[in-house]
């Protein structure tokens, strides 16, 4: 067996996380008396986040102030006047309950948990991952999950996978595969510290970038053939 340990990223390649933020998004706007519009305010939402995220990973900012600041900018953005603390709080409780896995995933960490260690390395608020992913249905099946505001480093650092395997007590990096579908922060940290990657592509988009995954899957259940290499 070539791998021993499987890490998988949480948000958009086990947990539908556009779902969740979907759903938060509709529910703090509505509990702040905002008259909600979802193909205007949804997008605009998405980029900030996205270009908020991008920055984290980048260490422009810090988890701490991620939170406010996004909403900050979206306050801005709309030049709306709403208290940016009191959305951010609002955000949070109902992203915290909103936990959407895919369909294949069950299935998918069932079956792999039998004969591999599983853990979950997410880039995340810890109020928000607690409920969405350590209390979720398949957290059971996972020997560690870490998120990187408890540990205060993020995917793509080293630092991150590094405390993954120290807390599995694993050292041989070639018997570890990152599963995640992120370019810049699951790969990208995966061949930074020296294991193989499986890059989750659902969209087949096309890898215009420097970033080379060991491998490439378009569907979950996918990577079971890989495993059986």
């Amino acid at each position: 067996m070539k791998y021993e340990v499987i890490i998988f990223d949480a948000d958009e390649t086990l947990f539908d996380f556009k779902k969740s933020e979907k759903h938060a998004l509709k529910n703090t706007m509505l509990a702040c008396n905002i008259k909600y519009d979802e193909s205007y305010h949804l997008k605009i939402y998405k980029a900030i986040n996205t270009a908020i995220w991008k920055e984290l990973e980048d260490g422009l900012i810090t988890q701490k102030n991620l939170n406010v600041e996004r909403f900050k900018r979206l306050s801005n953005k709309l030049n709306a006047k709403f208290d940016e603390v009191e959305l951010a709080q609002l955000y949070m409780k109902h992203l915290s309950n909103a936990s959407f896995l895919y369909d294949e995933s069950i299935t998918l960490v069932e079956s792999l948990h039998q004969e591999y260690r599983l853990s979950i390395i997410t880039n995340g608020l810890k109020d928000v991952q607690d409920n969405r992913i350590r209390k979720s249905t398949i957290a059971k099946y996972f020997e560690d999950i870490v998120v990187s505001e408890d540990v205060n480093v993020s995917k793509p650092d080293s630092k991150i996978f590094e405390h993954a395997l120290n807390n599995l007590k694993h050292t041989d990096k070639n018997k570890v595969l990152m599963v995640g579908d992120s370019l810049t922060s699951d790969i990208q940290g995966g061949n930074n510290f020296g294991i193989d990657t499986c890059w989750f592509n659902p969209n087949q988009i096309v890898n215009t970038s420097e970033l080379k995954p060991t491998y490439e899957i378009s569907n979950l259940m996918e990577l079971k053939k890989i495993l059986k290499k």
